[in-house]
């Protein structure tokens, strides 16, 4: 769940990371209010799910309240990179003498957490990783240890961060791997962490991810999931608890299992074919459940041709025929279906297929090769 920067500062204050006040607005009278109450100057900053605001003219100074009208205004409606701004962050305007860059994520390769410190702060860190990566200090940090506090400051040390930031960011970026950890983010990013005139070290921006499978330890994070941008298909799928994501493709995908449905999208576009989404089923692939995917692909016109690929394993060969068979009637399906079954009680769900096999519904015998038929199908 990707959280808008104002839900990410709140999420950082939890943890007692310094942050700025602000309010969100979704309206010009709303955002002029917020100002009114802070007190100017402010910023106004949009509020979307993607970077880049700045470029786009979605992050604005506002001396004075006209500014704060005219700024909100133009702001409230933009267009940036397919997000429409919906809402902007009043928030009081910091003086700022350094900018660095700071985050942790997991680096799966070295089943470690990796933490990234530099003193170039306030650009993209992809930009800074291709023109000076000696800039970008790492550490990587074993979760059954835990980050110490001798080992954030080695850390600061190698950022050559100065030494009127150190303490105040080694207590920031103890108390971000505590919200790192403690808050099951897959991402923690602040850019800008600011140092002020005044010697102050503070959070000017936060980007969060957090991970959604652990909502039942959150009874909060309802109010992220509330506020997630989704297209009309990732909606419909999230109402049916359906692992969806939305793509620009012809072929509708259906697997059983996350690492299935990648490696679907991958032979997808390996023979030549473009998916038009990831659908992952879960463990479950009943008639419920793959009614509500087959409804959800089916609604997309880009889609042409659908590629059922399931391995059984807890799920058995014919609990998957069956659902099929029983979805299908219950789902007027406009686009051909290919199934790829295999796993276990496979040669029962065939058998069970076999007899309902037509120009609608065709079953290969391999992954590859009902990749290949979905795609010809499809174009």
């Amino acid at each position: 769940m990707d959280l808008f920067e104002y839900q990410g500062k709140q999420f950082f204050a939890q943890y007692g990371m310094p942050v700025s006040p602000g309010e969100a607005a979704f309206s010009v009278d709303e955002a002029v209010a917020a100002a009114e109450r802070l007190g100017t100057p402010v910023m106004v900053k949009a509020q979307v799910h993607t970077g880049g605001r700045g470029k786009a003219g979605g992050v604005k100074f506002a001396g004075d309240i006209d500014a704060v009208r005219q700024h909100a205004g133009n702001i409230l409606g933009l267009d940036i990179k397919g997000h429409i701004v919906q809402r902007v962050w009043i928030e009081k305007a910091s003086d700022i003498a350094e900018e660095y860059y700071a985050s942790f994520t997991l680096d799966r390769s070295a089943k470690k957490h990796l933490g990234m410190l530099s003193k170039e702060g306030g650009v993209e860190i992809e930009t800074v990783a291709e023109e000076n990566p000696d800039a970008i200090a790492k550490i990587w940090v074993d979760p059954v240890d835990g980050l110490t506090e001798a080992q954030c400051r080695d850390w600061i040390a190698a950022a050559a961060l100065p030494e009127a930031a150190v303490e105040g960011s080694v207590d920031i970026l103890m108390k971000l791997y505590t919200a790192y950890t403690e808050g099951d983010a897959d991402m923690v990013e602040i850019n800008p962490l600011i140092l002020t005139p005044e010697g102050k070290v503070h959070v000017l921006d936060a980007k969060v991810t957090l991970d959604g499978n652990s909502v039942f330890r959150h009874e909060d994070y309802a109010q992220y999931d509330e506020t997630q941008t989704r297209d009309e298909r990732e909606e419909a799928a999230h109402a049916r608890g359906l692992q969806y994501v939305g793509l620009d493709g012809s072929v509708g995908v259906i697997a059983n299992g996350a690492g299935l449905a990648m490696s679907t999208v991958d032979v997808v576009n390996q023979v030549g074919g473009s998916p038009a989404n990831f659908l992952d089923i879960g463990g479950g692939a009943n008639a419920d459940v793959m009614a509500g995917a087959l409804e959800v692909i089916n609604n997309d016109p880009a889609v042409k041709s659908i590629f059922i690929n399931i391995f059984g394993g807890i799920t058995r060969g014919e609990e998957v025929a069956n659902g099929i068979l029983e979805a299908m009637k219950r789902v007027a399906i406009d686009s051909p279906i290919v199934i790829r079954l295999d796993g276990t009680n496979a040669e029962e769900g065939r058998a069970i297929l076999k007899p309902n096999l037509s120009d609608q519904l065709m079953m290969e015998d391999t992954m590859l090769d009902a990749a290949r038929k979905a795609v010809e199908l499809a174009s």
